[in-house]
């Protein structure tokens, strides 16, 4: 791994610790403006300095944020597909390796869709993209997307994406927590990120989430909807914060932090 690349991942990985607190705001690329993110500089704004990186696409980069942002992007590259169209997992790299080092990425995202149509069409777009990425020193995060099939999130599937994509040469992976997310871990050369998926209903599943998935062996979390929809955004990232970094329990992140929650 090159000095570049290992840099790169630095800025996303804290040094002192090797985990990361992501926060997700790419999702207009295929759902439109979806509630909270209809402005995304007066929502995100605010919770910038408690996250390592922000994972969004150029477009709202370049229009809604200060260059002189200290925290790392890592950019959404995959695209061409909307929630209005007949399949979400049509997807392919719509962002050139030269924009994402003129903005300064720190990281490639990209989806993949196992066990679908697009499937094949997917995975080699990340071994090209994984390839672009060697060439210049810039990590490539695959992303294990389900589309609608929520259901799809069993062990054994998330573990067959997280280990292909891996396979394949993605530097990290992005993925949804399950039971027995050890095996993922144990199976997985490489770091694994947590997806927070659909909003939940209840703020302490959310600290919940985000406390297993860590203690099973999850180097960060990449939380978007449970986030920015949440009752407090400010107080919900800061707990995330603390325990992703601090090792808290939900217990005590929500006691501190007063999210009004009982866990």
């Amino acid at each position: 791994m090159g000095w570049g690349l290992r840099n790169r991942l630095s800025r996303i990985f804290r040094p002192s610790d090797g985990r990361t607190l992501m926060l997700a705001i790419d999702h207009g690329y295929f759902l439109g403006p979806i509630k909270g993110l209809e402005d995304p500089k007066k929502t995100i704004t605010p919770l910038l300095p408690h996250v390592d990186a922000v994972m969004l696409t150029r477009g709202v980069l370049r229009n809604c944020f200060d260059p002189s942002m200290q925290q790392s992007v890592v950019l959404r590259v995959s695209g061409g597909n909307t929630i209005d169209g007949p399949v979400l997992g049509d997807e392919e790299i719509v962002t050139s390796i030269d924009d994402a080092i003129r903005l300064n990425a720190s990281a490639l995202a990209f989806s993949i869709y196992v066990g679908t149509e697009y499937e094949h069409q997917t995975l080699k777009s990340l071994a090209k993209l994984v390839d672009m990425g060697e060439r210049y020193g810039i990590p490539v995060l695959a992303v294990t997307a389900v589309g609608r099939e929520l259901e799809k999130r069993t062990t054994r599937y998330i573990a067959l994406a997280c280990r292909v994509a891996a396979e394949l040469g993605a530097h990290f992976i992005k993925t949804y927590y399950t039971d027995d997310f050890e095996k993922v871990v144990n199976s997985t050369p490489v770091p694994l990120v947590i997806a927070g998926g659909p909003k939940m209903e209840r703020e302490e599943d959310v600290l919940r989430l985000a406390y297993d998935a860590i203690r099973a062996g999850a180097l960060g979390l990449d939380f978007g909807r449970n986030v920015f929809q949440s009752g407090n955004p400010l107080g919900m990232i800061r707990a995330l914060n603390r325990i992703v970094h601090e090792g808290a329990t939900p217990e005590e992140v929500a006691d501190e932090l007063n999210l009004k929650v009982k866990v």
